[in-house]
């Protein structure tokens, strides 16, 4: 939840900046957000990288429960269709663009801006922030209505970080695999999923 909170202060930060000016013109024109993508893209490799224990945790994983990331890929961008026939003004692909970042604000909402610009860019991020967060406070309550996988779901891509100790709390030290598993696919897919659907 903090982490989440100083992204947000950091996002307030940068629109208070934007309206003072602060910065020269000439830096928000240039690809300096291309570059920041390309570093954190690196970052990301690097800790997947240097996790040896990560693949080999994988095998432990119930083969049958290997298919609750695609689950949760296939509900989130039929939820986000849904939404978009509530939302006539914004296309489809844009909201499942949106959708498609599963939680992974920092990344696909680079990603968003790049292709589409600011205005669905800045969507992305208070959307899939407000996934984290969600995660967050809602894991027990989920647990209790909807069974122990539903956090999991829920969190998408964080769930193989910061959402992975609420939902172990909620749900059980027998569902860390299969958090940390789920996570790993679902991030996997978010700049592949973004970058198609920015595309179209």
């Amino acid at each position: 939840m903090k982490g989440s909170l100083i992204i947000v202060g950091f996002f307030a930060l940068g629109i208070a900046v934007g309206l003072l000016s602060i910065v020269p013109q000439r830096l928000i024109d240039s690809d300096i957000s291309y570059y920041a993508l390309c570093a954190l893209m690196f970052c990301v490799g690097i800790g997947i990288g240097s996790d040896s224990e990560l693949l080999s945790s994988f095998k432990k994983v119930n083969p049958r429960l290997m298919m609750l990331p695609i689950m949760t890929i296939v509900g989130t961008l039929a939820g986000t269709a849904a939404a978009a026939l509530l939302l006539p003004h914004r296309h489809l692909f844009d909201c499942m663009a949106i959708g498609s970042g599963f939680g992974y604000y920092s990344l696909s909402s680079i990603f968003i801006t790049e292709y589409k610009g600011a205005e669905l860019g800045t969507m992305a991020l208070l959307a899939n922030i407000m996934r984290e967060i969600l995660t967050l406070l809602c894991a027990p309550l989920l647990v209790r209505w909807f069974g122990k996988l539903a956090p999991i779901t829920l969190g998408g891509a964080t769930t193989m970080d910061t959402t992975l100790p609420i939902i172990t709390r909620a749900s059980g030290q027998d569902f860390v695999i299969v958090s940390i598993f789920h996570g790993f696919c679902v991030d996997f897919s978010v700049p592949f999923l973004v970058t198609f659907f920015c595309s179209l």
